[in-house]
């Protein structure tokens, strides 16, 4: 009950404070640097080092994959009616490909089954942030970008992106040097993700002039919370597989748009105001959706 408060009261905070002029307009551009350069390679160095992986976690490690890909998918077909310029057809590509898998899915997971099933559910977020980190950026560097970028500059971009370089630090560090000891340091740093990701989100969040924004919200939206899970689910349901684990990769599959989206559609000037949009509205109504996912599978799985 309080992850669910968290995300209410910090989302409602940062509303709050930008109406009322509390805070700088761009404020939230602080707290997106911290969370990219900070908090975001913690949260690698917090989960990696412990996971063991084994042939059943293929499962929740394929299923953003496969959601990720059919979100592109998805998106260029839809274009063909929205007829989206540049950075609205990366805005739609992000938001419609990456899943809230920890800072909603965790206590989702913790509320709906138990806290033991996060390890299953660590496997997801974990491709979920090489996702975002690689496929993520790419796009929001080809969506925002001003002039012609090069293909060298590019990948500068992507391999100097400090979440991946944490991910990639995070699993290869710990098997030449023991970084047990800093284990409460980089907790603490990744806790700061959540909280700050929401608050930053509620100061960019917007209403106006959403009357003009419901095709893409409704499109994306429509994937995010149904297609998507449902994709998983069909693909579990064709390959006869039952459990805990089929449970967990479609449930985290059901999860509203990735927070961190919104930090980096901003950070690459990609419509941010359309992302902080669709990121707000597809997190309230997973609340519902997740119910009627979590009762679908359970009858099911």
């Amino acid at each position: 009950m309080a992850n669910f408060f968290l995300i209410g009261f910090c989302i409602l905070a940062g509303f709050i404070f930008r109406r009322r002029n509390i805070v700088p307009t761009d404020a939230h551009k602080a707290i997106n640097a911290w969370i990219i350069n900070i908090a975001l390679p913690a949260v690698s160095f917090k989960y990696l080092p412990a996971i063991t992986w084994t042939n059943d976690l293929l499962l929740p490690a394929l299923s953003p994959i496969i959601s990720f890909v059919g979100a592109l998918l998805f998106i260029k077909l839809i274009s063909i009616w929205l007829k989206p310029n540049r950075a609205n057809t990366g805005v739609l590509q992000l938001t419609s490909g990456l899943s809230n898998t920890s800072f909603v899915g965790f206590p989702l997971i913790v509320a709906y089954f138990s806290e033991k099933e996060l390890s299953i559910a660590i496997i997801a977020d974990q491709v979920t942030f090489l996702l975002f980190s690689t496929a993520g950026i790419l796009i929001a560097v080809k969506a925002g970008g001003k002039s012609q970028i090069t293909a060298a500059q590019l990948a500068k971009k992507i391999l100097l992106f400090p979440p991946l370089l944490g991910c990639v630090a995070a699993l290869t560090i710990p098997h030449w040097v023991n970084v047990s000891p800093l284990q409460p340091f980089f907790n603490i740093l990744a806790t700061t993700v959540a909280p700050l990701a929401l608050f930053s989100i509620g100061l960019q969040l917007s209403f106006k002039g959403w009357q003009q924004e419901v095709k893409p919200i409704a499109a994306v939206l429509a994937y995010k919370l149904f297609i998507a899970p449902l994709l998983i689910l069909s693909i579990v349901l064709l390959l006869g597989l039952k459990g805990i684990i089929p449970q967990i990769a479609v449930f985290e599959a059901a999860m509203p748009v990735l927070l961190s989206v919104g930090v980096l559609a901003d950070t690459y000037g990609v419509n941010p105001k359309l992302a902080s949009l669709i990121i707000g509205v597809s997190i309230m109504l997973a609340f519902i959706t997740t119910f009627i996912w979590f009762s679908v599978i359970e009858v099911l799985l």
